[in-house]
């Protein structure tokens, strides 16, 4: 098997890691094991030091996504596994993640089914997730948020540069792997309660979680987003001057208004599917 290294990200998630890393490093003693550091304030460091494992530190936190790119930049495997430093993901599935990568795929996902949820709300959004990016890539896609993944490394650094900071980047680099043709799968996994309190706050990342859901269509194929939101103004223009011809005999601007909003949608819909080929568009 080519070497593996396993890459996680982790805020102030020293109680986990005593737990998991020894786990991790018994599971597969020949890895390399990097635990990027995003800031944190507790033992971290001492704990990485304590177990024998590489740990990348930051002076101060840069988002999950940012920690996941640097421990990319950082591995020397050809094969990657990225899996959260909060104790929800059991090193024993590592295993299975890696069995079906060798079939010949590009990219496993570890997919939680609904008791892995963390609560409904999550639940109900994940499921919207999934439901709107199987829609748009025409593959069934059964987890699309999960960080718990074995890539193949020369594959997922392609993609590095679209990557966000945040902690959207497994929506971006799924959604990246199957606009390139890269072959994705999933394998069910049962995900555990988290040790410690979650970084994610409701209030401030219910917005960033909807702005997901435009981004999924933008790094796909952005047509199929903007020409239905073409239609819906050019419709809405015809109904507006169906209205006024019938009550008043004349064209109104508001009709007019409403036919050039369809143009211009239809318009920024061509330049970004343009863009978005350039994007995934790789020079040898």
């Amino acid at each position: 098997m080519n070497r593996l290294s396993i890459i996680l990200p982790a805020k102030n998630e020293a109680p986990a890691l005593t737990a998991l890393l020894p786990r991790l490093r018994a599971a597969h003693p020949e890895a390399e094991i990097i635990v990027v550091d995003d800031g944190s304030i507790d033992d971290t460091r001492s704990v990485c030091k304590s177990s024998g494992v590489e740990c990348l530190s930051s002076p101060y936190s840069m988002g999950n996504g940012a920690a996941i790119k640097r421990g990319a930049r950082a591995a020397t495997g050809d094969v990657l596994v990225f899996m959260d430093g909060d104790g929800q993901h059991d090193p024993a599935d590592i295993k299975r993640l890696l069995d079906q990568l060798n079939r010949g795929y590009d990219m496993v996902v570890g997919a939680r089914d609904w008791g892995s949820q963390a609560g409904v709300g999550r639940g109900l959004a994940n499921t919207v997730y999934n439901w709107l990016a199987s829609r748009m890539t025409g593959h069934q896609i059964a987890d699309l948020t999960s960080g718990f993944r074995a890539v193949r490394a020369d594959k997922f650094r392609e993609f590095l540069h679209l990557l966000p900071n945040g902690f959207s980047y497994p929506t971006t680099s799924t959604m990246a792997f199957f606009r390139s043709a890269y072959p994705v799968a999933y394998i069910p996994i049962k995900a555990a309660q988290r040790v410690g309190k979650s970084h994610i706050k409701p209030l401030r990342d219910g917005v960033r979680f909807l702005l997901i859901i435009f981004k999924i269509a933008t790094l796909y194929s952005p047509l199929k987003l903007f020409v239905p939101a073409s239609a819906v103004f050019f419709l809405l223009g015809c109904a507006n001057y169906a209205y006024t011809l019938m009550a008043y005999h004349r064209l109104t601007n508001m009709s007019t208004l409403l036919w050039s909003a369809a143009v211009i949608v239809f318009l920024i819909g061509l330049i970004s599917e343009q863009i978005t080929g350039l994007t995934y568009r790789r020079d040898k």
